[in-house]
């Protein structure tokens, strides 16, 4: 009858008394089962396994026929079905059918869940029954405390008097109890239905009561996702007025779901959003709509139109084992459309979207994309005229690189093809066809000498529209104008680059001191700067393109003539994982013409210097410092550092950059810009950041923000002040305040309060 009874658990601690009750059993009509080597407590299980062997180990077995008992008292471990318990006594009353767990109970159910108690007591079917002074750890650290639990129905556990909290480690400032937790009348966790549920509940922190909710639930932690709403958004604001958000989410499948988020606002009309996930077999993909309808737009706004809407969507897809495809692709209905209504953060300029096939091998790569560039921002040429909207659009650019498998005259032969056709809505249009093959190869001699002599040969086919180089600002000259057309070049490029690592190895690490110097023969092409430049607009000369065969970023600029680079490298690698790294060198046109454009740092026959250092501390700190300096005066014409490192309790990054004008590529102002960020562990618990992007040209900073934080395992709370002065049509500067904080397992919100005024609320949940 009893091994019946233990047939028909299907609740944890159902399960758990019954296995209790056939240990009784066992332990009446056999002989003891061997004793566990180790604590079972403290084992991982599995699922739940009936068919499993009983083991059992107690310091003593007693048999009370007087009271038809039976007893098994000191260290009593227990492991059956995949679960174990843990007690000082255990006690098995034959008459009344009952068995009790007493002193330091445990239980440890297959997921990790452990069950705390002072004695646990059960009825006569082991299905249901109640436990005193119950404690519940589940698997992620949540906690449950009752004075009185029982079970109900084999799924239901209600705790009378309970109290809820995730906090292992953070406590009140007394030490005494957790730092915060949600009391109750009752609490009913339902497996069933994977939720707990609160009657009379109040979240207390810091030992007060804040929050008095009559009744709510949510899901356990075994639920992973579900449908239905999401904790609601309010936001005040200047530009919205009152704004309500009420997300509602749609769990449609385990490989897709649905997010809807209607928001009401009452200066700029209705905002509905809606977010698409679907993952297939060979990939996945995602849809994002947005669209507000406001019958009175505001008057600085880029549209009069009374509907203002964007759809976003990325994807990425496997064909094969060599070949994805994908997207990423933004439309919206104008430019400040996401940034008005805080869809994307005021920072964004520039918008670009892309459709894309790939493919890779070990020597082989192919890539077709096709791109649209939007410029989000207010924008005019230097005479004037309006660039708002010129939008590009590249269908397609394909690139195919391939490496010979063998080698040929001893060296690498590679191949590169290049085709784009660029379009605008306004200005000139290119369309290219660029193919290069190239050879290599790298002899070293016994004193340890490596030449390397290399040759090229590439062919270009172009057609382009007529097109204007831009004039500084102010300039009374008329634009150069290039007349449309269709034509050809050719460009043969041989040469070779002698190297002599000289090395040195310590006790310490090792050194490597590396003369360079390389020799370029080209032929004197006057065409090469003659289609507009497209994507060669982001040369930066510095000592990561010294010894570069072609220093230019694109295929749109050629470079012609004889060169010469030299200069030298000096690498030190430390056994302590402390590793630096230094470049300086010039560049110096011997022959032919010199394509480069002013302010470049290459446009006279002797080039500019350039110089770079790195220092790299492995998890504590890194620093690039790149310079280039004028070849008669050593004045810096452009400086480049970049750090990051943590040290103890302080961590920090800082990008600078100040660079003289380079006319050739449309910029006519000096740039001078800090972008900087700092953070201050000050206790286990509290810290302190702040961020700044400063331009010295303005003599202002653009974004700026400094905040402190509180986190400590079951709750976070940050303050945090930003200022920016960001400003663009109806996207205006602002001073906000947002404190935000998160209850772990029960989400949280972020808070935002314009510092002329207004608030705004976002949920922070998950």
């Amino acid at each position: 009858m009893r091994r019946g009874f233990a047939e028909r658990m299907t609740h944890a601690t159902g399960i758990v008394c019954s296995a209790l009750a056939l240990i009784v059993v066992a332990l009446i009509a056999a002989p003891l089962a061997a004793g566990a080597q180790e604590s079972l407590i403290e084992q991982s299980f599995g699922e739940a396994d009936s068919q499993q062997p009983l083991l059992l180990q107690a310091d003593n077995l007693i048999y009370d026929r007087k009271n038809d008992q039976v007893i098994a008292e000191g260290n009593v471990e227990v492991y059956y079905n995949n679960y174990s318990l843990v007690a000082d006594e255990l006690i098995y009353d034959q008459r009344a059918g009952t068995l009790q767990a007493v002193g330091n109970v445990r239980i440890k159910e297959p997921d990790g869940a452990v069950v705390k108690a002072d004695r646990i007591d059960l009825t006569d079917d082991f299905k249901d029954g109640f436990v005193r002074s119950l404690r519940i750890v589940t698997s992620d650290e949540e906690r449950i405390a009752a004075r009185r639990a029982y079970r109900e129905d084999g799924e239901t556990t209600v705790f009378e008097q309970g109290a809820y909290t995730p906090c292992k480690v953070c406590k009140d400032p007394s030490g005494e109890g957790p730092l915060w937790e949600i009391r109750a009348r009752k609490i009913i966790h339902d497996k069933s239905e994977g939720n707990i549920y609160y009657e009379d509940a109040t979240l207390e922190f810091l030992g007060l009561p804040i929050v008095y909710v009559p009744y709510f639930y949510h899901p356990d932690p075994t639920v992973t996702r579900r449908s239905g709403f999401l904790a609601p958004t309010f936001r005040q604001s200047d530009e919205l007025g009152f704004a309500y958000e009420q997300p509602y989410y749609f769990a449609l499948a385990p490989n897709k779901d649905l997010t809807l988020a209607p928001v009401v606002t009452t200066d700029a009309g209705t905002l509905i959003k809606a977010d698409w996930r679907h993952r297939l077999e060979t990939g996945q993909y995602r849809v994002l709509l947005a669209g507000a309808y406001n019958e009175d737009p505001p008057a600085n706004a880029p549209t009069d139109s009374s509907f203002r809407g964007s759809i976003e969507t990325q994807g990425n897809f496997r064909i094969g084992s060599f070949w994805n495809w994908g997207w990423d692709i933004t439309a919206e209905s104008d430019d400040t459309f996401r940034r008005f209504y805080k869809l994307d953060a005021k920072t964004e300029t520039e918008r670009s979207s892309e459709v894309y096939l790939i493919g890779q091998s070990d020597r082989n790569y192919f890539s077709a994309r096709a791109y649209n560039f939007v410029n989000l921002t207010e924008l005019e040429d230097p005479q004037g005229e309006d660039l708002t909207d010129r939008d590009t659009l590249v269908h397609p650019v394909i690139d195919y690189n391939y490496i010979a498998d063998d080698p040929v005259l001893g060296g690498e032969l590679a191949w590169n093809t290049n085709v784009v056709s660029l379009t605008r809505d306004e200005g000139p249009e290119s369309h290219r066809v660029v193919s290069e093959v190239g050879w290599r190869r790298t002899l070293t001699d016994p004193m340890g000498q490596r030449i390397t002599p290399f040759a090229q040969a590439r062919a270009d086919l172009y057609k382009f529209t007529s097109y204007e180089e831009p004039l500084a600002p102010g300039s009374a000259s008329t634009p150069a104008e290039f007349p449309g057309d269709t034509f050809t070049r050719q460009m043969l490029t041989g040469g070779a680059d002698y190297r002599l690592p000289l090395v040195k190895h310590s006790s310490w690490g090792s050194q490597v001191i590396e003369p360079v110097a390389q020799v370029i023969f080209r032929a004197d092409n006057e065409d090469g700067t003659k289609p507009p430049n497209e994507d060669a607009q982001s040369l930066v000369f510095d000592d990561t393109l010294l010894f570069d065969i072609d220093k230019f970023s694109g295929y749109d600029r050629l470079e012609t003539g004889t060169r010469a680079n030299y200069g030298v490298q000096y690498t030190l690698q430390s056994h302590y994982g402390f590793s630096m790294r230094a470049v300086a060198g010039q560049s110096y046109q011997i022959a032919g013409s010199n394509p480069f454009d002013s302010g470049s740092g290459l446009e006279e026959d002797q080039s500019d210097y350039v110089a770079g250092m790195y220092f790299d501390v492995p998890t504590m700190f890194r620093l690039v410092a790149q310079a280039r300096f004028d070849e008669d005066t050593f004045d810096v014409r452009r400086l480049d550092l970049m750090g990051s490192g943590e040290y103890g309790p302080v961590r920090g990054a800082v990008n600078y950059v100040k660079a003289d004008p380079q006319p050739g590529l449309g910029v006519f102002e000096d740039r001078e810009e800090l972008l900087a960020s700092a953070a201050l562990q000050v206790t286990d618990l509290w810290s302190v950041f702040g961020d700044i992007r400063y331009n010295f040209e303005l003599d202002e900073a653009l974004e700026q923000s400094i905040g402190v934080k509180y986190a400590c395992e079951c709750f976070m709370m940050s303050v945090k002040y930003t200022k920016s002065e960001i400003e663009d049509r109806d996207i205006e500067p602002e001073e906000t305040i947002l404190v935000g904080f998160e209850f772990k397992n029960l989400g949280g919100a972020d808070v935002q309060t314009d510092v002329t005024g207004g608030f705004s609320a976002t949920d922070g949940g998950n």
